[in-house]
């Protein structure tokens, strides 16, 4: 089969040969020969179609670390990951949009409608936590298998949302920096000393007693920054002081929920 230059398969694939240099470097497209001499790239005609496709995926503005995984499936899950994508992109363009009203309410002096926020107790108990340096788009990858493990029997837990396990938010986390987001599993305090052992890579902790102020945050919402917002609110309404590290309790798994169900709850303990 004849090999084409470079350039010739970026006029065909419609990318630039700079970005295809770039998709070398990152083995993402690597070229089906290089020259040992001169490292001249040559491609062939089958690598068409995955360029098409990294091109196609590039203007729906998908990292390139998550092309590599949509590449590396096969095609019918690729589409899933696709979907999957996109589904996650609508809900930041909403949590987008959520945020441009809120502001614009408070530049032009009107009020925006909060959520309802409660308080509660908690009783004393220990944890078993550990901690990542993530930003908002890994902490999926790093909780999902977490909540999973601990959610059901694994270890023995409080009853009630007092033994649910959640993240707390420890700075500020964006897609675009990271903070450091810790993994949290409520621990029955006789028990503690056994489940530490089982698990030597988590750390065990103690929680005190008190209590916390939260709002419940529908699947619609759940990428907005109005939960915050409320609890501040709240927090200046009812001259009452946090610790401001923010923990978010999942109540449902968010990939199956509708819209309109509560996900989870965001909270943080009054001093």
């Amino acid at each position: 089969m004849e090999l084409l230059t470079i350039g010739a398969f970026a006029r065909l694939a419609r990318l630039s040969p700079k970005a295809l240099r770039l998709y070398d470097e990152l083995r993402l497209l690597p070229p089906a020969h290089v020259d040992p001499d001169t490292g001249y790239r040559w491609y062939s005609p089958d690598q068409l179609a995955p360029a098409r496709l990294v091109a196609w995926l590039r203007q729906l503005d998908m990292p390139l670390a998550r092309i590599r995984r949509v590449l590396d499936l096969p095609p019918p899950d690729r589409a899933v990951e696709l979907a999957s994508y996109w589904d996650e992109r609508e809900q930041g363009h909403r949590a987008q949009r959520e945020l441009v009203a809120f502001l614009i309410n408070q530049l032009t002096g009107k009020e925006t409608a909060m959520y309802e926020v409660s308080v509660r107790e908690l009783p004393a108990r220990a944890l078993l936590t550990v901690t990542e340096q993530l930003t908002a788009d890994q902490i999926g990858e790093f909780a999902t298998p977490l909540f999973k493990l601990f959610g059901g029997p694994t270890v023995p837990r409080p009853e009630g949302v007092a033994g649910l396990p959640f993240l707390r938010y420890h700075g500020e986390v964006s897609n675009d920096s990271d903070g450091p987001v810790e993994f949290c599993c409520p621990v029955d305090e006789s028990d503690i000393a056994e489940v530490a052992e089982r698990f030597p890579d988590m750390t065990a902790s103690a929680d005190r007693a008190g209590r916390e102020a939260y709002v419940s945050v529908p699947k619609a919402d759940m990428m907005t920054a109005l939960g915050f917002e409320s609890l501040h609110q709240w927090l200046l309404n009812h001259n009452e002081q946090a610790d401001w590290l923010p923990r978010q309790t999942f109540l449902l798994d968010p990939t199956t929920a509708g819209d309109a169900d509560v996900v989870f709850e965001l909270a943080v303990r009054l001093s």
